[in-house]
């Protein structure tokens, strides 16, 4: 790298991120994890991708449907590759309560299967807490500041749930921390973090001792732009920062819109509720119109049953989902500012060097080349995981939709169904009538 002359700044694409050396990393400094009683030596990815495959999962409407795959070829995952070439897999269930004299709480059963050289054994089972998974999400972003780190559900809230060890949330937060475990471990720099490496297979997780990372590492990023100014965003990353913000606008409608319907739906089905008790009640009294007045009330309790599957769904499938992407969101909106941060103290130290230069003559400072080196990083590394979100979202949204279609078809078919039969029931009443009275 050249230090005669001062450089302009560097796009995203002025270099293949496989060249470039994460000036990032703490790769010089080996890290310490202790697994399986052996202590290993372990280095910090210097950012280099590395090829791998996220699950596909789809739901049998999204397979009926045989929606053209070649349509989406251009805009694939550009890490993805053949389910057999992935070496990493994890899973999050057997949600357990657990109750002390301090505290009560809830843990996961993490299972992991590899053939990694990084584990010594090819399958492990741990049990986590909420609280290690967020000690996960804080050290890989503390670690990789220059990547997006999926998030996390909300500790506390959760729309619609108010009993945190209800099974209605618990079931809602594992799947939810399944998701995040699953797109830590289909990264490809963050499934070779070490910190994830010990989450998954140390049975005590020390969260206080051992795996502390250099402060260093990340602080540099986080208060990196002290007394710079950033002068322009380049316009790639401007357009990013538009889109998340209608897109956030977007997310953020449906939900309100989504939660007044959720409302509406349960008042609705109290009344509807109401409404087919007085045709049971009515039965005592009406001898003769029986089998009708019961069919009736028949019919209204399927369309109740019907109506809270679809209000079911919608706050236990569809909202968490908008939840979890306004959340990612908010990641997405944080790796953007370091990356600003990085590029105005590129663009201040830059300056000042240029200023010096022509005062006394002196050769461009070292630090100008390691800024430079620091944003040319996150520039690669935003990129490519912006095109990996892109890819994820257009999954997530289009298997979301599908299933919310299917469900739907699904309620309706089952009403219909009921009240078609109602229909055949009084015409079979009919005739039975018109019978006795010609007898």
């Amino acid at each position: 790298m050249s230090v005669g002359a001062p450089r302009a700044l560097a796009s995203s694409g002025q270099k293949p991120i496989t060249e470039i050396l994460h000036p990032l990393s703490a790769a010089e400094e080996p890290l310490s994890v202790t697994i399986g009683g052996d202590k290993q030596e372990v280095a910090l990815t210097n950012g280099t991708p590395v090829e791998t495959s996220s699950p596909a999962s789809t739901s049998s409407l999204f397979n009926r449907l045989q929606l053209d795959d070649d349509l989406e070829a251009d805009v694939r995952d550009p890490y993805a590759d053949s389910t057999e070439m992935r070496d990493l897999f994890v899973t999050v269930d057997d949600p357990k309560k657990h109750v002390s004299t301090m505290e009560t709480y809830i843990t996961y059963r993490v299972s992991t299967k590899t053939s990694r050289v990084e584990f010594d054994l090819p399958e492990y089972c741990v049990r986590r807490r909420y609280q290690d998974f967020d000690w996960l999400r804080i050290k890989l972003e503390d670690s990789q500041p220059t990547h997006l780190i999926p998030p996390l559900p909300e500790k506390f809230v959760m729309k619609g749930v108010v009993d945190r060890f209800s099974e209605e949330f618990v079931e809602t937060r594992m799947k939810a921390l399944d998701k995040f475990l699953k797109r830590v471990a289909d990264h490809p720099v963050l499934s070779f973090n070490p910190h994830l490496t010990a989450f998954l297979t140390v049975k005590d997780l020390n969260k206080r001792q051992g795996l502390a990372l250099l402060s260093k590492v990340g602080e540099s990023v986080k208060h990196v732009a002290g007394g710079y100014k950033l002068r322009a965003r380049p316009a790639e990353f401007c357009a990013m920062g538009e889109y998340l913000d209608t897109f956030n606008q977007k997310l953020g409608t449906i939900d309100r819109i989504a939660q007044r319907i959720l409302k509406e739906q349960s008042e609705y089905l109290t009344e509807l509720r109401e409404y087919g008790g007085v045709y049971s009640s009515w039965v005592g009294s009406e001898e003769e119109l029986r089998r009708p007045l019961e069919g009736v009330a028949g019919c209204v309790t399927t369309s109740c049953g019907a109506l809270e599957d679809l209000g079911d769904n919608m706050s236990l499938d569809f909202l968490p989902v908008l939840r979890e992407y306004v959340l990612y969101l908010e990641s997405i909106k944080n790796v953007l500012r370091k990356r600003d941060q990085s590029q105005a103290e590129y663009e201040g130290r830059l300056e000042a060097a240029i200023l010096r230069k022509q005062e006394d003559r002196t050769p461009m400072p070292l630090e100008v080349e390691k800024c430079q080196d620091k944003v040319e990083c996150f520039n690669a590394d935003l990129k490519a995981d912006w095109e990996r979100w892109q890819s994820n979202k257009r999954h997530d949204f289009k298997q979301l939709l599908t299933s919310m279609a299917d469900r739907n078809i699904n309620s309706y078919e089952k009403s219909q169904a009921a009240w078609e039969s109602l229909i055949t029931l009084l015409q079979d009443k009919q005739t039975e009538d018109k019978t006795s009275e010609t007898n």
